[in-house]
């Protein structure tokens, strides 16, 4: 005799066993059936950041990202500089169909559109990194970019991420004091940086992250910036160099740059597009948090291993970048996308950044508080 507690149980069992069929027709028609059907979306990729810098752990760090959160049906593979085309031959390479994608930084592209440059280099009107994504994804600056690229007939899909902390003054062979000292000094740098340092006297000599420190060491350049204590360390800056320039303007809100092929991507399943972009932002906070706890390591390690010395970047000097960088935006009046996209940036940086002055407290006077130091006040 059938109970009604029986008849409930099989009525469950039915319930249970058609849902699970239900969900695994649906899954099916997803990323399963591409592997299924045609095997796995390839993308072959490069960075521009030699194979042992952190940079190419960030590029591999969100491929990877990707290929989990696709379950594999999208497999990204990440070369190093040079692999296919040089570091800043990037943007035509993936333009142009020669790499599927590529990981970077805008300001490399600066020879083809110095507006790029206000992505990166410069002092972004006060803003921090993290200011200029949130005015990048709310303010305009996507638009702007896309607009930006379309200009140059570059067939790409941008997506910039991952906050840098602002950038060292860079490596000397003795320290810096004052502005003049830079006066006929060989030095290494990028973007819209090169006219700042031009104009303080520097002779600037635009290199990839890879050739800097061979440059270094063969005298072809007297001192040079890159980019953290992790990349620098790790690239050999403390084998060339011991005096380390902390603070400056020239880089302090830099982003790096996801891009892919633009016909790659639209070729891309909807839904695999929306696991690209919510990957770009997941990768962008995971990238912020690794390089507080990498950085910081390397930072005590450039002193107390490497016996490097860390000194402050002067204010007279930082104030002379700021008056030689508004020299150089002034001299690209004639640059439409470049007004256009400064003065999205500073309207957005008006309140921005009176707000972020005005709400955050000082971190200096809790970590004199605690730790009874006064952080980056050494002077040279």
């Amino acid at each position: 005799m059938t109970t009604q507690k029986d008849q409930t149980a099989a009525s469950r069992r039915q319930f249970l066993t058609g849902a699970a069929v239900a969900a695994t027709g649906a899954a099916t028609l997803g990323f399963p059936a591409i592997v299924k059907a045609q095997g796995p979306i390839t993308m072959r990729w490069q960075s521009t950041w030699p194979a042992k810098d952190i940079f190419h752990e960030y590029a591999n760090d969100f491929a990877k990202k990707v290929n989990d959160m696709t379950g594999g049906a999208l497999r990204i593979e990440v070369l190093p500089a040079g692999a296919v085309v040089p570091a800043f031959g990037l943007l035509d390479a993936v333009s142009k169909g020669t790499l599927d994608g590529g990981h970077g930084v805008l300001v490399y592209h600066y020879g083809k559109q110095n507006a790029l440059a206000l992505w990166g280099s410069g002092p972004a009107f006060g803003m921090d990194a993290n200011m200029l994504l949130a005015w990048h994804k709310y303010g305009g600056g996507k638009e702007l970019l896309n607009k930006l690229y379309a200009s140059i007939g570059a067939n790409v899909v941008s997506f910039p991420y991952g906050p840098m902390p602002t950038q060292p003054l860079g490596w000397f062979k003795k320290p810096i004091t004052k502005a003049e000292d830079l006066k006929g000094l060989k030095f290494r740098t990028v973007g819209i940086s090169i006219d700042v340092f031009t104009a303080m006297g520097a002779a600037v000599n635009a290199l990839p992250g890879g050739e800097i420190v061979p440059a270094m060491d063969r005298g072809l350049l007297d001192a040079a910036e890159f980019n953290n204590a992790t990349s620098d360390r790790i690239l050999g800056f403390p084998d060339v160099s011991k005096v380390m320039m902390l603070q400056s303007y020239h880089q302090n809100a830099e982003q790096f740059e996801i891009m892919f092929n633009k016909a790659k991507f639209d070729a891309l399943p909807g839904a695999m597009k929306s696991i690209i972009e919510n990957a770009v932002e997941a990768a962008s906070a995971d990238m912020s948090w690794k390089a507080v706890d990498r950085y910081s390591k390397d930072h005590a390690e450039l002193v107390a291993k490497d016996k490097v010395r860390m000194f402050k970047t002067p204010d007279s000097i930082l104030q002379q970048q700021l008056s030689a960088y508004d020299a150089a935006a002034a001299k690209r009046k004639d640059n439409a996308m470049f007004n256009e996209i400064a003065d999205s940036q500073k309207n957005f940086a008006a309140r921005a950044v009176k707000w972020d002055l005005e709400t955050n407290v000082s971190r200096a006077m809790a970590y004199r508080h605690y730790f009874a130091a006064k952080p980056a006040e050494k002077k040279a």
